[in-house]
């Protein structure tokens, strides 16, 4: 049987290519419609700049947001030990660390590599979880460091901002206003318009969603005790919804990094979530548990 983490792979090499379908649907449509073929290089050329820039300040721009210090290992000894433990066993170099002063239970990894990679738990996290459940935690973050999972995210924002780009010029200039359009090109050209940013979203929303198995599922290799993060997992589920973030500016912007939802639930906003349900997210875990004999975390 095929494992989760090689569906998860062609399930986002499936999905970017759903990305670019769009993209060459809407660029074809604002070629023909407005007849200058070479806007539709600008805004590539824009968003790939865009995306560069993002990219290469991620942990910058992560650790503003969250209003984040760095820790030293006399605040944080277990944090030190434990991220100091996972790298070694991952041959990968000591990222720095940080902690935000949120109470919300969450955290996050940023960086564009792992010489560059930057580690934050916030004070609510440090709180609610015990020594096992944080070293379970901090593998997951690690993993989508060793994962490249920040260029993997950059690249897709970067193909669902063209989207929406391609798509704002079409809405202005009006693709299939031509001479010898007719009212049904007209319409067709306004329907993608509108409806190509949004699928452009839910895919980019989609690779995120699927990054975030993989790095369960590594990490949960990394420590050897998948029900450590399944038992985090549920600790966080409750402290989100008990002190969700509000969703707005930067935090807003790398909600994505974080290991859980740090958002209000809501029936509309499920569709535009960037993580997948924590109810699969432990049962994936607790797969990975059966097959391996671990004990079940309420004996712990």
């Amino acid at each position: 049987m095929m494992g989760h983490r090689y569906l998860n792979g062609v399930k986002t090499v499936a999905l970017f290519s759903l990305l670019w379908v769009v993209i060459l649907g809407v660029g074809a449509i604002v070629a023909a419609g407005t007849r200058r073929p070479g806007a539709i290089w600008l805004f590539a050329g824009l968003g790939l700049v865009m995306t560069f820039v993002s990219y290469w300040n991620s942990d910058k721009i992560a650790i503003r947001a969250m209003a984040a210090r760095p820790v030293s290992e006399a605040e944080a000894p277990a944090m030190y030990a434990i991220v100091r433990e996972l790298s070694s066993k991952a041959r990968q170099p000591m990222p720095r660390l940080y902690i935000s002063p949120t109470e919300a239970p969450n955290a996050f990894a940023t960086g564009r590599s792992p010489r560059n990679a930057a580690v934050c738990c916030t004070v609510g996290i440090l709180k609610i979880l015990n020594e096992r459940e944080l070293r379970g935690v901090l593998a997951h973050e690690l993993s989508h460091v060793y994962n490249r999972d920040i260029l993997t995210s950059s690249i897709a924002a970067a193909m669902a901002g063209l989207i929406t780009s391609a798509a704002q010029f079409l809405l202005f200039f009006g693709g299939g206003r031509g001479r010898d359009a007719g009212p049904l090109a007209l319409v067709g050209s306004l329907a993608m318009a509108l409806l190509a940013p949004f699928a452009g979203s839910l895919i980019k929303l989609a690779i995120s969603r699927t990054r975030e198995y993989d790095a369960d599922e590594d990490g949960a290799k990394l420590t050897g005790d998948p029900l450590a993060l399944a038992s985090a997992l549920r600790k966080l589920e409750r402290g989100t919804a008990a002190a969700p973030l509000r969703a707005e500016g930067e935090v807003a912007d790398v909600s994505h990094l974080m290991i859980a939802n740090p958002f209000r639930a809501g029936s509309v906003k499920k569709m535009f979530n960037t993580h997948p349900p924590m109810a699969e997210r432990i049962s994936r875990l607790e797969g990975m548990a059966g097959s391996t004999g671990l004990s079940d975390p309420s004996t712990w």
